[in-house]
C-alpha cells in the first residue's frame, strides 16, 4: 500500500516548467513593428516611385535609400522611445530606494497592504512582507508595488537591434521583387509578394505572442494593402501632374 512505502521509494514529482509568452514582449513588439514597417514602407516607396514613371535605376536607388534610411530610423526611434521608458523606470526605482531609506516602516506597511489586497491574511501578509524585505526590499517593491518585473523591463538596445534587423529583412522582400520584376508586372508582383509577406508576418507574430492567428494576420494584411494602394495612387497622381 502507498502509505506503507518508505519515503525514499515514493516516486519523485516531475519537474514543472512553463514558458510564458509575455516575456517575449520587449523584443517581439519591436521586431513585428520593424518588419511590418520594412515591408509596407518599402513596398509603398517603390510602388509610389514606379507609379510616377521612374526608371529601373531610379527604383533601385530609391529602394536602397529607403532600406538604409528606414532601418536606421527604426533603430534610432526604438532606442529613444524605449530609453524614455527605461528612464521612467529608473526614476521610480530611485524614488522607491529613497523612501526605503527615509521611511522603512511605512514602506513595509505598504507592502503588507499590497499582499492583503491580493488575498493573504494579515498575519501571512506581514510574514511574507518581512521575509521579502529582509531578502531584497527594493526588488520586492519594484515587483509588487511598481509592477516592474525584471524580465519585462525596458531594454533599449535589444529593442533597437530587433527593430532594425527585422526592418531590413522585411524591406528586402518588396525591394527584390521590384528589382527582378519586368516593368509591365512590377506593381502586380510587388503587391502579391507584399501581401504574402504581411500574411506571414501577422501569422508568425501572433504565434510567437500566443494570440489568435486569423485576426492578427487579417489586421496586418488589411492595413498594409491600404498603405500600398494609397501610396501607389499618390505616385500616379504626382507623376501625372509633374
Amino acid at each position: 500500500m502507498l502509505w506503507s512505502m518508505p519515503p525514499s521509494s515514493l516516486p519523485m514529482p516531475r519537474a514543472h516548467f512553463e514558458q510564458h509568452l509575455s516575456t517575449r514582449s520587449n523584443w517581439l513588439r519591436a521586431a513585428v513593428l520593424g518588419a511590418n514597417d520594412g515591408i509596407v514602407s518599402t513596398a509603398g516607396l517603390v510602388l509610389g516611385v514606379a507609379g510616377a514613371g521612374a526608371s529601373h535605376g531610379e527604383l533601385v536607388t530609391a529602394g536602397v535609400a529607403g532600406l538604409a534610411a528606414g532601418a536606421l530610423s527604426m533603430a534610432a526611434g526604438e532606442y529613444v522611445s524605449v530609453f524614455s521608458q527605461h528612464d521612467a523606470e529608473q526614476a521610480d526605482l530611485a524614488m522607491e530606494e529613497r523612501e526605503l531609506l527615509r521611511n522603512p516602516e511605512g514602506e513595509l506597511k505598504e507592502l503588507v497592504g499590497i499582499y492583503e489586497s491580493r488575498g493573504l491574511s494579515p498575519a501571512l501578509a506581514s510574514e511574507v512582507a518581512i521575509a521579502l524585505t529582509e531578502q531584497d526590499a527594493l526588488a520586492a517593491h519594484s515587483r509588487d508595488e511598481l509592477g516592474l518585473d525584471e524580465q519585462r523591463r525596458a531594454r533599449p538596445l535589444q529593442a533597437a537591434g530587433a527593430s532594425a534587423l527585422s526592418f531590413l529583412v522585411g524591406a528586402l522582400i518588396p525591394f527584390l521583387a521590384i528589382v527582378i520584376a519586368p516593368a509591365s508586372l512590377r506593381a502586380i508582383l510587388v503587391g502579391v509578394v507584399t501581401v504574402i509577406a504581411l500574411a506571414g508576418l501577422g501569422f508568425a507574430g501572433a504565434r510567437l505572442g500566443g494570440a489568435p492567428q486569423g485576426p492578427a494576420t487579417l489586421r496586418v494584411v488589411l492595413w498594409g494593402v491600404v498603405a500600398m494602394v494609397v501610396t501607389y495612387g499618390i505616385g500616379l497622381l504626382v507623376g501625372t501632374v509633374v
